[in-house]
């Protein structure tokens, strides 16, 4: 998730209850602060399992605040989703009970006309001869 731009218009996570925060040691660039100190923050969304750890700053406070912006993030994301997939649903449904339209309809009728008229000129062969 590193380099993940997170849009201006995102909700932050509403009850902080649903999180749950762990501070774990860093690794990487970062100097002797990273390895003494625990500045990666790993956030768990208790409701759907989502887990984002972040570990792009050298302060616990500046990963805590981008790990809420990448969990708000992918939260909206999953929103966004399931509205999407629930509208397309219904868009299916209803193409699939839509009737044909006139000149649809008319089209079959042609069709099967003329499948008609094929098989009336096919004939029976005698074999009297």
């Amino acid at each position: 998730m590193v380099g993940v731009s997170v849009p201006k218009g995102i909700m932050m996570v509403k009850k902080i209850d649903d999180i749950e925060e762990l501070f774990v040691r860093s690794s990487g660039p970062g100097g002797q602060n990273v390895n003494k100190v625990s500045t990666c923050v790993v956030l768990k969304h208790r409701i759907t399992g989502i887990v984002i750890k972040c570990q792009e700053f050298r302060t616990q406070h500046q990963n805590r605040e981008r790990a809420r912006e990448l969990l708000a993030f992918e939260l909206d994301r999953r929103r966004l989703a399931r509205q999407q997939a629930l509208k397309s649903a219904r868009e299916k449904q209803r193409r699939q009970v839509r009737g044909r339209s006139k000149a649809g309809k008319e089209k079959v009728l042609e069709q099967k006309k003329r499948q008609t008229r094929k098989k009336q000129y096919r004939g029976r062969v005698c074999l009297d001869e």
